[in-house]
């Protein structure tokens, strides 16, 4: 991939490029995402950074309903860390902040490592933040920002629908101006019940105005910060009409200023304790940052490394752990708002993080009228917003056990934790991809009435013609699909009503084998010889046949049965059998 993004790179670079890994590119520069800086976008960037800034600023407050951290420290995610991003990252497009996917995970580990007063635990947060930092630059060390591609998007979908449910229901009873009593989702269903009836007349009001302000902008005027505007028009009528001296909990005194800097004061065997966190984080992350900048890169034919964008994740990271906040992560909403609004660099979010900083020096007064029951309208929302019923629905209609992983993601997330959720949606994705390869499209090659060759069925009797059989493997062989492939042809050999003479393995689509393939392949040939079948190989790659060379392969079968085309190989059937 590119490192020298934003150092005179043509905007006319091919699309293929994006994805390159190029030795010679091993060094990095900063400000990829920034530079070159143009004229014609500075204007454009800018006022999409105010956009961010509207919207987000409300929602990273809302963020920390879920982490369970102080307000002010959603602010902070919109500070050192977005800065770190800005001058580190390759992306041009990526937004990073607090998140709420990450925050769910922080707060449900947490959570379980019994009572934690608020220095405790926001030292914690913080040492998650620094653990996170470190496992993202170890990642990049040894360049598994691929790893990202073992994330299925069906499992990511069940993943984030299942978060999405558990903050929404988390926050029922902050609705109803109660503190929520428990992290389990059924014991907050139950709790809501019960709590409705003591319900605060004047909160129950502020959730529903609150709730109807957003989805009634978001109707009629998409494009305005339905957000910001709700929490303005609390925080307005809060202060007028005293809502705290009506039994209405308001946020309260939020710190101005800028934030502390300094390690958490944690001890060495707390780290153990939170490794499990971090690392779950530190994959939501490389998944979810890395999906969404590939996706901005491809749209505008633009160059990014999500190599060095682990970098980027990793200083915004560690800035987040030494600054009293909490894990961030890219976002996918916030960057589709920098989008949509004409942002297209970094510049944007350097200008949320100028408008942020404004807030945190000067407007933490006002903040402090916000009634939380505001604050749980908004991330009410946002985890309703995750809820991706559409995405669901379609893999239902078109991929329908694929469908099921996703379900299985999505409960376990809700009924049993975040954390464990992701290690289930890492291992689900990888099963799909065991399964794909476990069960590979097979076929016999036979010729039409025209002479054209076609693929048919693998079936008992299915033959090319009498006497032989071209017999299609199109995935790499490998110890979990051997078997399959050593039966199959077993079964079409013993199956054809004619003896089959030769048979010709057609390969092009291998493109490699391991030691359990070639040990199946040996004992295949030999098993043929004994029936005096000749075994064919035709199309196989270069590597692939250097590989056989290896293995004692290509002596076994015989070096004159190896042929680059299937049509050779059918003219040497023929001439044969002639």
């Amino acid at each position: 991939m590119a490192l020298r993004f934003g150092l005179g790179i043509k905007e006319d670079t091919d699309v293929s490029a994006v994805k390159q890994n190029s030795p010679k590119r091993a060094r990095f520069f900063l400000f990829q995402g920034l530079l070159p800086l143009k004229q014609s976008t500075i204007g454009p960037d800018i006022m999409a950074g105010v956009v961010l800034a509207a919207i987000g600023i409300p929602e990273v407050m809302g963020y920390t309903k879920i982490a369970g951290t102080p307000i002010v420290t959603g602010l902070y995610t919109l500070l050192l860390p977005a800065l770190a991003f800005a001058i580190f990252s390759s992306s041009r497009h990526l937004v990073v902040a607090a998140d709420s996917a990450t925050a769910a995970i922080l707060a449900a580990g947490l959570s379980n490592l019994g009572p934690l007063d608020r220095s405790q635990y926001l030292a914690l947060a913080g040492l998650v933040a620094l653990i996170t930092a470190g496992l993202l630059l170890l990642a990049r060390l040894f360049r598994l920002g691929f790893l990202a591609d073992f994330l299925s998007r069906t499992v990511l979908i069940g993943f984030l629908t299942g978060v999405g449910i558990q903050v929404a229901i988390g926050q029922l009873q902050g609705l109803l101006g109660f503190a929520s009593g428990s992290h389990e989702p059924i014991q907050q269903l139950i709790g809501t019940f019960k709590d409705l009836p003591r319900a605060n007349s004047l909160t129950l009001g502020i959730s529903i105005s609150v709730l109807a302000i957003i989805l009634i902008l978001e109707k009629i005027l998409p494009k305005c910060p339905g957000a910001l505007i709700a929490a303005i028009g609390a925080i307005v009528a809060s202060w007028l009409f005293d809502f705290a001296s009506h039994g209405v909990s308001v946020v309260g005194a939020v710190p101005s200023g800028l934030p502390s800097f300094g390690l958490p004061q944690v001890s060495f065997n707390d780290i153990s304790q939170v490794l499990g966190i971090a690392l779950s984080c530190c994959i939501v992350i490389i998944a979810q940052s890395a999906a969404t900048s590939r996706a901005y890169a491809f749209r505008y034919n633009e160059l990014f490394d999500e190599n060095v964008d682990l970098v980027g994740l990793a200083v915004a990271n560690a800035a987040a752990g030494v600054s009293g906040t909490f894990v961030v992560n890219g976002s996918p909403t916030k960057t589709a708002i920098v989008d949509t609004a004409g942002g297209r660099s970094q510049v944007s979010q350097l200008t949320t993080v100028a408008i942020t900083l404004i807030v945190i020096l000067f407007l933490t007064t006002p903040i402090s009228y916000l009634p939380n029951a505001a604050l749980a309208a908004i991330v009410f929302l946002i985890g309703v917003k995750l809820i991706d019923l559409k995405g669901m629905r379609d893999i239902y209609k078109t991929h329908r056990a694929e469908f099921y992983l996703a379900v299985i993601t999505m409960v376990t997330v809700v009924f049993v934790g975040v954390k464990e959720g992701i290690l289930l949606a890492i291992a689900l994705s990888l099963m799909l991809h065991v399964r794909h390869s476990y069960q590979p499209h097979t076929a016999v090659i036979v010729p039409d009435r025209h002479r054209f060759w076609l693929p048919i069925s693998v079936r008992p009797g299915a033959v090319t013609e009498p006497g032989l059989i071209v017999y299609r493997f199109s995935r790499d062989l490998f110890y979990a699909n051997t078997t399959h492939f050593s039966e199959e042809i077993q079964m079409l050999l013993k199956s054809a009503e004619v003896k089959v003479k030769w048979l010709i393995l057609e390969a092009r689509a291998i493109t490699e084998i391991d030691y359990s393939a070639s040990k199946t392949i040996q004992g295949l040939v030999k098993e043929l010889h004994s029936q005096n079948v000749t075994f064919i190989v035709s199309g196989l790659e270069p590597h692939v046949k250097a590989q056989f060379d290896r293995d004692g392969l290509t002596h076994l079968i015989g070096a004159d049965r190896f042929y680059n085309h299937l049509e050779d190989a059918l003219k040497a059937f023929h001439e044969s059998d002639s």
